[in-house]
Order: structure tokens, then sequence, then C-alpha cells
């Protein structure tokens, strides 16, 4: 499904664009009112013009002026996003667009009045002040607006209505899994009543630090039995979907299982949760979507998995955006490899697996090694949930956000040397393929200009937490089924049980094409 940024026009924007046509005029008559006490203040009348002749002059350059120059402006500002998506930029990005917007503007006027009139009509230096003083006053105009709507009118509208984030219900699907462990304290910690959805496959052990927890509400059942989820979804404000069958091996131990439970059991909640009036829907989804691409890919960017699992992930997110509308507004979450303990570690990503070989076993295996992945620790994908959560709903509705850092793309060879510096007496080899054939490096500004997201973690820093767990016999033998998806899947025994045949014919379908994301 491709999607595009859309220009669309609404009050909101008109009331916008009057305050900006505003701006620019007060900007024009301050740029002409300097420009003319200048004048006056150093010329000697020898040339016998006079300061009302002058002032009529300058009356009439504004009238000329204004107009036309309101207009580009106007017209650039829409056409470049300044309305839709680029109002929504943080920081000191969104300082960088607007400033380019606005010049933009004022030399694309200044263009056409040198070729299409006999001379530029407004004074040179008149336009550079005016230029100078809509780019303080616009940019000055979006800081207040920025602080308002963070800060100010949240505030207003809790005294108004009494509500705070205490108030606030969320339902978390498979939070007892590898990154769900880590969400639950976050979300706790912020006052959010927790209500959480799990078959428990690993037992409660990896939530055992937050089990007795007055705001979470343990319902332990299967996300795919509609019975389970309409309960779980009565009364919550949001829910977050993180359950699946993760990774490629475990995808591959029963396609129609992987099916059944990473598209078919997301689109049934999904339904759910909108017929329930759930507005916040967070699913996970993964960087796996981009397949194989030497080029750095963003949110925009062709996807084309190479995976059953990238697969399923993919239709899922296409199915969650084409419910969307103005009571549903999903948010898609793809996240780089992850890496780092939780409350349910795993010893079956290249990080955390390398880095226990490494130690336990002396030896480093590197399979492939110029394949590129993103990585990012599972305390710092737990947070950017929690983030989007948080996020006020203009910033997060209908968006793809990658989750990771730009700093942390790397070869799984640069990951390998990196493991043997940090272990004393490792060796390190390399192996053919191993039939993997992902290879793709993220873009992850989107998140971190959106929303201001930035990892605390490095790839060292989760190096040194494996090494940590095993020298204090926290970890003990990293081959135990516990830490591997597909061994549990193979302990536990697979069934194949998908009941859509759509979800069968979507996956085939996406497999034979080329897909653009947002």
């Amino acid at each position: 499904m491709a999607q595009t940024r859309k220009h669309y026009f609404t009050p909101g924007m008109a009331v916008r664009m009057f305050a900006d046509a505003a701006i620019l005029q007060f900007a024009l008559v301050s740029a002409l009112a300097m420009r003319l006490f200048v004048w006056v203040a150093f010329q000697d009348n020898s040339g016998g013009v006079d300061v009302g002749d002058m002032f009529r002059n300058y009356l009439s350059v504004y009238c000329n002026t204004a107009w036309p120059l309101t207009g580009i402006c106007l017209g650039t500002f829409y056409l470049t996003g300044f309305y839709t998506y680029g109002r929504h930029y943080q920081g000191r990005y969104k300082v960088l667009v607007v400033s380019q917007a606005i010049s933009l503007a004022f030399l694309l006027y200044g263009f056409l009045a040198f070729f299409f009139s006999a001379s530029i009509i407004i004074p040179r230096a008149a336009l550079v002040l005016a230029w100078l003083f809509s780019l303080l006053l616009l940019i000055s105009a979006r800081v207040w607006t920025s602080i308002w709507e963070r800060i100010v009118r949240p505030e207003s509208e809790r005294r108004r209505r009494g509500v705070n984030i205490a108030d606030r219900h969320v339902l978390v699907i498979g939070g007892a899994g590898y990154i769900g462990s880590a969400l639950l304290p976050k979300l706790l910690e912020r006052g959010y009543h927790v209500r959480l959805l799990d078959a428990l496959m690993f037992g409660e052990s990896p939530i055992a630090a937050v089990a007795d927890h007055p705001n979470l509400d343990l319902i332990p059942g299967d996300f795919r039995h509609v019975e389970n989820v309409v309960g779980a979804v009565r009364d919550v404000d949001a829910v977050i979907h993180l359950g699946a069958i993760v990774g490629d091996p475990a995808c591959n131990l029963d396609e129609d299982l992987t099916i059944d439970v990473n598209l078919s059991a997301t689109r049934m909640i999904a339904e759910l949760a909108k017929s329930s009036g759930v507005e916040r829907f967070i699913f996970a989804s993964t960087c796996s979507v981009y397949g194989a691409c030497d080029e750095m890919l963003d949110e925009h960017s062709l996807v084309k998995p190479v995976s059953l699992y990238g697969h399923t992930k993919l239709a899922s997110e296409q199915v969650l955006l084409g419910m969307a509308d103005d009571r549903f507004t999903p948010s898609i979450v793809r996240f780089a490899t992850i890496y780092g303990l939780s409350g349910r570690t795993r010893f079956d990503l290249v990080v955390n697996l390398l880095t226990a070989k490494a130690k336990i076993d002396g030896e480093i295996t590197v399979f492939g090694g110029d394949q590129w992945r993103p990585f990012v620790h599972v305390d710092d994908a737990a947070a950017a949930v929690a983030m989007i959560l948080d996020s006020p709903m203009p910033l997060i509705a209908n968006q793809i956000f990658n989750v990771g850092s730009n700093d942390q793309n790397y070869t799984i060879s640069e990951i390998g040397e990196m493991v043997h510096q940090r272990v004393v007496g490792s060796t390190i080899t390399s192996s053919g393929n191993d039939g993997d054939v992902r290879n793709y490096r993220v873009d992850f500004s989107k998140i971190r200009n959106l929303l201001g997201f930035k990892p605390t973690w490095t790839i060292d820093q989760g190096i040194d937490q494996v090494l940590h767990a095993i020298a204090t016999g926290e970890v003990t033998d990293y081959r135990e089924v516990r830490y591997s998806n597909v061994a549990v899947l193979n302990q536990e025994g697979t069934s194949s049980m998908a009941r859509d045949n759509w979800a069968r014919e979507l996956i085939r379908d996406l497999a034979g094409n080329d897909v653009t994301s947002n």
C-alpha cells in the first residue's frame, strides 16, 4: 500500500495562514519603516527630495509588494509542508524547517520580481530586513505555539477536566516478553493503569519485579482468542500490541501458525479495539521489512521483506493503516535489531549471542559479516514505546517510526570485532552465510526530530551488561531453551492453526510486489 504525504486544508490551517499573513505584513512594514528612517536620518536634502514624497513612495512600495510577497510566502509554506507535517517537528530541526521555508519564499519572490519587473520595486535592504524580521517572528511564533501545545494547554485541560496520566488505562498485549518486560515498569512508574494480556509462555518470572504492583492487572490468555481480547480492551484508552512470533527461525517452524499469530490476530485485535473506542494503537513492527538494500533507509523508503516474519509485520502495518480514521489512529514502531537484558532476555540475537559465546565458549563465529544491521537496546526500545504513548496525538497519529539510532548502524563483522575487543582471550572466526540475506542501514531521524527520542545505551554498554550478567551468575548457560524463541516453540510444539485464508493471500501478494511505506 503506497502512502504519500498529503497536502490538505483545514479551518485550523486557515487560521495559521491568516496569522502568518499578519506577521509577514508587520515584518514588511517594519523593514520599510526602518529603511525610511535610515534614509531620513542620513539624507542632507541636497537632492531636494521631500520626506513626504519619500513616505508616499514607500507606501506605494508596500502596496505593490505586500500582496505578491504574502501570496508567494503562504503558497510556498503550504507546499513545503509548513502547515502539515512540518509543524509537528521538534526543537532545532523545526527551526531549520521553518527557516528553509521562509528563505525559499523570499528567494522565489526576489527571482520573480527580478525577471518579471523592470526592477525590484522594493529596496534590497528593505527586502533583506523583511526576510530577517519574518524569520525571527515566525520562528518565535512556532516556538511559543510548541510551548503552548506541549505545556500550557495540556496543563490547563487537566485542571479543567481533572484528568491526569494516572487515570489512563493501557492494554499491553504480549507484555511478558523481551520488550514488554522492559516496558511494563516504565508505564507503571509513569502512573498508568496497565492491563496485561499474555499467554505467559515463559511463566511469570519475566514480570516478577512488577507482578504485585497495584496498577497492574494480569490477564493470562491467548490473544488470538476473541473472548480474551473483548474483555481486555474494555475501558482502556490505548492498546500496545507487542505479541508475535518473533525472528525468522521461529517464524519458519510453522508458517500457518506464524500468519495466524502475527497477522490474523493483529487484525482481530485492532477491529475489537476500534469498535471499543480505543483511539491510540501502538503496533510493534520491525526494520526487517526493509529486506536487503545498500542505501540508507527511512520511513518513506521502499520496503521489500525477504522473510515470512518481515512479510507478516508489513502486512499487519498495511491492515492497521487501512483501518485508520479520525477515531482510530495506529502508530507503527519499526524496531532495530535489539540487544541487552530485560525480564525475559534472549540469546538468539546477534549482540547477546556473540557476547555470550565469547565469554563462555571463548569463540566468536561471524556468518557472512558484510551485511548491515541497525541496533537498539531493549530498554531504549521500551522507552520509545512509552514516549509514543505519552506524545500528543497529532504527532503520532497514523505514523510509522523507525526506533534506533543512526550511530548504531553496524555490519555483523563490526559487532564481532567489538565483542572480541571486550572479551580478552576470545577468538573470532568468519564462516559462510547462514542463509540470512537481510542487509539494511536505517535512518532514525524522524523519531529524534519529531519526538526527541535519543537512545541512552550503546553497543559497548550492552556487551558489558551481558558480560556482567554472566560474571555474576545471573546467566549461566545462554543455550537454555528459555533464551531462544525457536527453542521454546520447538519444545512447546506447534500446530497449523491459521484460520483466515485472507491472511495467507495477503502474504503471497506482498511477496510478489515492492511496496512504498508512508
